[in-house]
């Protein structure tokens, strides 16, 4: 009995050291569950096209069909004897499952009144040329929150600031349409993540005031150099949004805004001496734009209705079809440009829960640029910088994509057709950059299925 005894007294310190480390357990566990949200999918994508595309992310990620593309004219088929072929009306396939994804959702830390969260997310397109190589991360978002809420206005009125900083969608491409398809609407839509920061103050029930400053990271503007962020680099000033939104009841959404970019194309330019010698000197090239866009949502019970235009001045930064070219150069040795005009917009309809029909119309007007550009002495455009993922011969653009989405639990099959038709022409005026000779249309269809499990 004593020797019994002995042994509890020992095994005393033990269990109480064993119920210490639970209760940390247990509150290491509660807190998990209380700041952090781990999320994600496993997405698979298996498409058919008809012909070449302009496409990106493993040729998932669809812009528009490529031009037509014959490997003779018609007198020399008709004197070679061999068929006259677009060479571009090639039909491919691809199964991929790198848009695969991951996150963490980080929420309310306080401190005093302030509540601080964040987010990091993740998928795998990096690494791919094509759709050739070893999918690796990539960042999509990576962000910090700051948010101050209940503070009195006026009355009984109540204002909440959320500041946001770090890499977040872009402000005009937040609101989406509602397709299975990677591109989101693109070009239709702005596609765009991007380093940011950005307040959000919602003013009572009804309206919130949005600014943000922001920087270029994997959506660039094009340029002398390609597309790059050393445009905005060297002009020293952040491209800004500013936008209103108003939200009258729990079913309706307005939006307007406005997204400014004022970039330096070079830093450096020529100049001739007495001698006629050139001679590199800096310069302060400039061109500023103004992108005005309106987004209208609308949902009740089942029922969804989307629709967004955006009036864009250049936009290739937004991955909308545009650029801009130079249209004056000044004795100091800078250039003047002038933007490309651009309409794009669309309209999604969804209705239904476990089985969802869809339906995305998207229509593009290229009205060329805003003033003449410059022409060389051989008559040739002098210098126009355009979208990497258009082309300025393109005048018209349209999409039509209906869907059909099943749901059963956290599973998700989908089957999308997508038709888009592009306009192009040959010969750019130099009065406005638009190629308007020889028009025609070219269409891809495509025939997408999609597989998606969430956690």
């Amino acid at each position: 009995m004593k020797k019994i005894l002995i042994c509890c007294l020992l095994a005393l310190p033990c269990m109480g050291a064993l119920q210490a480390q639970e209760k940390k357990s247990e509150k290491v566990k509660e807190h998990i569950n209380n700041h952090f949200k781990l999320y994600g999918f496993i997405r698979n994508y298996f498409s058919i096209d008809t012909r070449e595309n302009v496409a990106g992310t493993g040729d998932l990620f669809n812009y528009l069909p490529k031009d037509n593309n014959w490997n003779q004219t018609e007198a020399e088929a008709a004197a070679s004897g061999i068929k006259r072929e677009d060479l571009n009306a090639q039909a491919t396939m691809r199964f991929l499952s790198l848009t695969t994804r991951i996150g963490i959702d980080i929420k309310d830390y306080r401190w005093g009144k302030v509540c601080f969260g964040g987010k990091i997310e993740t998928d795998f397109y990096a690494g791919l040329t094509g759709s050739t190589g070893t999918a690796q991360l990539r960042l999509r978002q990576a962000y910090m929150t700051l948010a101050w809420d209940s503070l009195r206005i006026s009355g009984d009125a109540l204002a909440r600031i959320n500041l946001q900083l770090g890499q977040a969608w872009h402000p005009l491409a937040a609101d989406m349409p509602d397709v299975i398809s990677l591109n989101t609407g693109a070009p239709f839509n702005p596609f765009s993540r991007t380093p940011q920061i950005k307040m959000d103050a919602r003013l009572g029930n009804h309206f919130t005031l949005t600014a943000s400053a922001l920087w270029q990271m994997q959506y660039t503007s094009a340029g002398p150099e390609g597309a790059s962020a050393n445009y905005l680099k060297y002009a020293c000033t952040p491209e800004v949004y500013l936008g209103v939104s108003y939200h009258p009841n729990t079913n309706v959404l307005l939006r307007a805004g406005v997204d400014i970019l004022s970039i330096s194309p070079r830093h450096t330019g020529t100049v001739q001496d007495a001698q006629g010698n050139n001679v590199t000197v800096k310069v302060k090239d400039r061109i500023t734009t103004f992108s005005p866009f309106l987004y209208l949502q609308y949902k009740y019970k089942d029922f969804s209705l989307k629709a967004k235009t955006v009036f864009a001045e250049a936009g290739e930064h937004l991955n909308l079809n545009g650029g801009y070219g130079v249209k004056r150069i000044n004795g100091d040795g800078s250039w003047e440009y002038t933007p490309t005009r651009n309409s794009s917009s669309w309209l999604s309809l969804t209705y239904g829960k476990q089985v969802k029909g869809i339906l995305f119309a998207g229509y593009v007007r290229n009205f060329g640029t805003k003033d003449a550009l410059l022409v060389n002495t051989a008559g040739d455009i002098y210098g126009f910088y355009f979208s990497k993922n258009s082309f300025a011969t393109m005048n018209r653009l349209w999409r039509l994509s209906p869907t059909i989405l099943f749901t059963w639990g956290k599973f998700q099959l989908g089957a999308e057709y997508e038709v888009t038709s592009a306009q192009y022409g040959k010969g750019q005026k130099a009065s406005n950059g638009l190629a308007e000779t020889d028009l025609h249309w070219v269409t891809n269809h495509k025939v997408q299925i999609m597989t998606k499990l969430n956690f």
